[in-house]
Formats: structure tokens, C-alpha cells, sequence
């Protein structure tokens, strides 16, 4: 686990996401690639959403929604921000703060990284070693740094970090942001900071894409303190959420939404646990773990060779090289039902033959 400064940090494609492995060509793959719930959203929710479109002409009310968001996790409505997908929130924290020193924590989602960047700040890099199965160590983040970015549970190592170690870092002058776009699909969401209002700087992200398959509409939000909120809300343009979105954030926060949610974490975990079974029949696969998250990072030999057998064999999987601190000997798996796996797994040994 050590630092590695803007001047040496390696150039990679931070922009490569899962979707660019099935772009154009959805229907002939079995998509392993994007960890986006299978089978979503739900016909309730597409409902709730549809129901949305007969008042498009008026401009979005986020309103009901920032409150249902404020219930769910038991907040005040000023310590939430609903934004155009987590994706957005990490442009709005890169623009609307003033960042000396800023690191983040890898191998993690990239976007961060990018946002930070394209907004002008140099970023340092601590790197988790793949020797401690990705395991952070508080100790390892600069004491002087300002701005500290981690994901847990992580992407792409599907880590879960333990609150404890996350809650070590954050302290008065430094933003703490933890993303927790997965952490709806931990069972019990155990290991969540979202509900803590004691520890200063810090910021949670959450999104609600992966549980409940809304990529495409892109609705997320931040929870953090209301002077944090209301700077991030000064660097977002007018109306930055559609009505759509806006029901959706409001549908998916009620208990009942809160218990399906838990419901499908559980059958995850399930399913996670039959593909590392399957996986472990392979000696020269060594599975990261222990995984929490709906997805697995995997180290094979020659595994960019293997993703485009896999590939022609008709299933897409996510190469991990483009995530620092991982090489060409990484890909990500999304956790799919049984069957999906059974089916993954005799392409996997035709590829690996």
C-alpha cells in the first residue's frame, strides 16, 4: 500500500467503463461486463416513472423527493442533494471545492480520478496491494491531505471496507468522500457511514442504477452536511434532475422499496456465493475476496486472451487493467443467477482450453 504522486502515477484510460464491453452488440452477449441488476426496473417502478411523463411540461420539483431520500436515511432534508447519477456529484465536489491536496484511494471506479483532473487538481494515488486482498489501512492516506476519495463497497475489488477504518480518516479540514453506489446491494448494509452525522467532512454517495437498472436516467444523490450540500448546490446548473428521475428517487426510498432492495442483496449474495464456488474448480483462477459487492474481481493468466474468447463464445466480461493498481491479469465478473453462471462457467473452460 503506498502513494504514488500526479508526476508518476501511470496514464490510463480512466474513461473505460463495463458498458463500452457490450456497446452496439447487447443482444448477441450474455453482459457480464455491467453491474447493473439483471431483470430491472422492476414493472412497479417503470410504472411509477411513466406515470411521471404527464407533467413534463412543468419544470422538475425535487422537493418530495429530497424528503423521501431525507426518511430513508433518517436525515434532515438540508444534508441531501439529488444529482444526475453519483457521476454527476463527483464533477460538483471537483468544481465546488477548494482542494490542496487531494488522493484516491485504487483501485477504485475512475470517474472520481477524472472529475478531479478535468477540474484542474493534481491527484496522488494510494494503491492497495493485491497482497492484503485490497484492504485499506487508514494509515497508508497522507495526514495532510484535504480531500480523500474511497468507494466501499469497492469497484472493482468488490471489498467491503469496515466502517471503523473509513471513519479513521475523516477529521476536521478534510473531505472525506465515501461511494457507496453498492452498498443498497450489501446485504443489511452493513459497514454504511450514510446515516453518520458525526464525522466531519464527510460525504456519501449513493446511486440508484445498480439495484434498480436505471443507467439511462441517471439519478443519484449526496449526503453530507448542509454547508457541503449547499456548495455543491451552487455548482449545479438549474433543474439538474428530470421529473422522471425525481419520481424514481422518491419510489425507490420508501420501506417497501428499502425491503425489495434487501430482498435482492440477499439473492445476490446467494448467487455470489455459487459463482465463487464454480470459479474455485479452476486452479489457475484466484477469485478476490471475501467479495461483498454484486460483482467479483478475478486474476487469471493471459486474461485478455481469455475476455476475447469469452467474447466470441458469446459473453462479455470487464477487463481490469484499466483500473490503476490492477493489470492485464484482472477482469471483473457481475454476479448473474445460477443458471447465467452454470452457462458462464463451460465457456470459461472452453476459453481457458
Amino acid at each position: 500500500m503506498h502513494p504514488i504522486s500526479p508526476e508518476t502515477a501511470p496514464d490510463l484510460d480512466l474513461r473505460h467503463h463495463g458498458d463500452a464491453e457490450v456497446r452496439g452488440l447487447g443482444a448477441q452477449l450474455t453482459d457480464l461486463a455491467v453491474n447493473v441488476r439483471a431483470g430491472t426496473p422492476p414493472q412497479w417502478l417503470r410504472e411509477r416513472i411513466a406515470d411521471s411523463l404527464g407533467t413534463l411540461a412543468a419544470y422538475p420539483d425535487g422537493r418530495a423527493a429530497r424528503r423521501a431520500v431525507a426518511v430513508r436515511h433518517g436525515l434532515p432534508e438540508e444534508r441531501v442533494l439529488l444529482t444526475a447519477g453519483a457521476a454527476e456529484a463527483f464533477v460538483l465536489l471537483a468544481r465546488a471545492l477548494r482542494v490542496r491536496r487531494a488522493v484516491v484511494v485504487h483501485p477504485q471506479f475512475t470517474e472520481p480520478e477524472s472529475a478531479l483532473r478535468d477540474a484542474g487538481h493534481a491527484v496522488e494515488r494510494v494503491v492497495l496491494d493485491a497482497a492484503g486482498g485490497f484492504r485499506l489501512d487508514p494509515r497508508a492516506v497522507p495526514a495532510d491531505a484535504d480531500l480523500v476519495v474511497v468507494g466501499n463497497p469497492t469497484n472493482p475489488t468488490s471489498v467491503l471496507h469496515p466502517a471503523r477504518d473509513l471513519a479513521r480518516l475523516a477529521r476536521p479540514g478534510r473531505t472525506l468522500v465515501v461511494d457507496e453506489a453498492f452498498m443498497d446491494a450489501v446485504p443489511g448494509e452493513r459497514e454504511s457511514l450514510a446515516c453518520r452525522t458525526d464525522l466531519p467532512g464527510l460525504v456519501v454517495l449513493r446511486s440508484l442504477t445498480k439495484t434498480w437498472g436505471l443507467a439511462g436516467l441517471r439519478i443519484g444523490y449526496v449526503l453530507a452536511a448542509p454547508d457541503t450540500v449547499a456548495a455543491l448546490e451552487r455548482a449545479q446548473p438549474l433543474w439538474p434532475v428530470s421529473t422522471p428521475a425525481l419520481a424514481a428517487a422518491e419510489a425507490c426510498s420508501t420501506a417497501l422499496a428499502v425491503a425489495e432492495a434487501e430482498r435482492a442483496a440477499q439473492e445476490t449474495a446467494a448467487d455470489r456465493t455459487h459463482l465463487l464456488a464454480r470459479l474455485a474448480e479452476f486452479a489457475e483462477v484466484a477469485a478476490v475476496g471475501p467479495a461483498a459487492a454484486p460483482f467479483v474481481l478475478i486474476r487469471l493468466p493471459n486474461a485478455a486472451a481469455v475476455r476475447l474468447r469469452l467474447r466470441a463464445l458469446g459473453f462479455a466480461v470487464r477487463r481490469g487493467d484499466t483500473f490503476p493498481g490492477l493489470g492485464p491479469e484482472y477482469v471483473r465478473l457481475a454476479v448473474r443467477d445460477r443458471e447465467t453462471t452454470d452457462r458462464f462457467i463451460e465457456a470459461l473452460k472452453q476459453a481457458l482450453s
